[in-house]
């Protein structure tokens, strides 16, 4: 029986690995360039995310356009829960970018793990499942909470209670809560405008940051959602006249 035959270079490769993990391990520590990403394109994802939302809407509530008018006003925040939902499970979840993202050429990576020298490096590291948890939970069920907390202060009149009923108590804490989460807001954004980095506190709190999902091509412009709107409101349009 025949020994195999070592490489010549294995002896070699074996003896290096060490420094180079020591190596790996203080890039962090090293001077590198900045990556920059044009701001433009971060906000102008937000607000393609936003028209595509406001166009599923408008479609959902067409849809139960047949339905009492009572059923739409009674359950428009569990409808409106349900399609977040969805957009966030086959968006964030399912690709770590939302739609506006991916046709701004943007994606989002786990920042945490590209601190110091590893700031631009050619690999991103993709979001954690934790984070796209947390932000799923944050974003989409925040979102609903706040909607519906908001029409039961309303519906009940919390804000013209006397001072020493407890729901007048939870109205001005909620009404401080929400003037806080405005300023931090405000500061948030006057950091992304300085430094391009966090367009909201969530994103900061989870550091998930939006990259260029390709370096090759970061000033992409795509028209694709808008091409694809057009084509869904001539279609919207020739059933509603066919329809009459």
């Amino acid at each position: 029986m025949t020994t195999p035959t070592i490489p010549f270079w294995e002896p070699d490769w074996k003896r290096v690995q060490a420094p180079l993990v020591a190596l790996r391990r203080q890039l962090a520590s090293f001077p590198s360039p900045p990556l920059r990403i044009m701001k433009v394109s971060q906000l102008d994802a937000d607000l393609l995310d936003d028209e595509l939302l406001e166009t599923m809407k408008e479609q959902l509530w067409s849809a139960f356009s047949l339905f009492k008018p009572t059923f739409k006003d009674k359950f428009k925040p569990e409808l409106a829960l349900v399609l977040n939902l969805v957009m966030y499970k086959f968006s964030v979840y399912d690709m770590g970018a939302t739609y506006g993202s991916q046709l701004q050429n943007l994606a989002y990576r786990n920042e945490r793990k590209h601190r110091g020298g590893l700031q631009s490096t050619a690999i991103d590291t993709p979001l954690t499942k934790a984070q796209k948890i947390a932000y799923g939970v944050f974003t989409v069920g925040g979102q609903y909470v706040m909607e519906r907390l908001n029409r039961v202060v309303t519906e009940q009149g919390w804000g013209e209670l006397q001072e020493d009923n407890i729901r007048r108590k939870a109205w001005n804490l909620l009404q401080k809560g929400t003037s806080v989460f405005r300023t931090v807001s405000l500061l948030n954004f006057l950091a992304f405008l300085y430094a391009g980095k966090y367009r909201s506190v969530l994103e900061r709190v989870l550091a998930m940051r939006l990259v260029y999902a390709d370096r090759n091509s970061n000033r992409q412009a795509s028209f694709e959602f808008l091409n694809r709107q057009m084509v869904w409101h001539a279609f919207t349009v020739s059933n509603r006249k066919m329809n009459q």
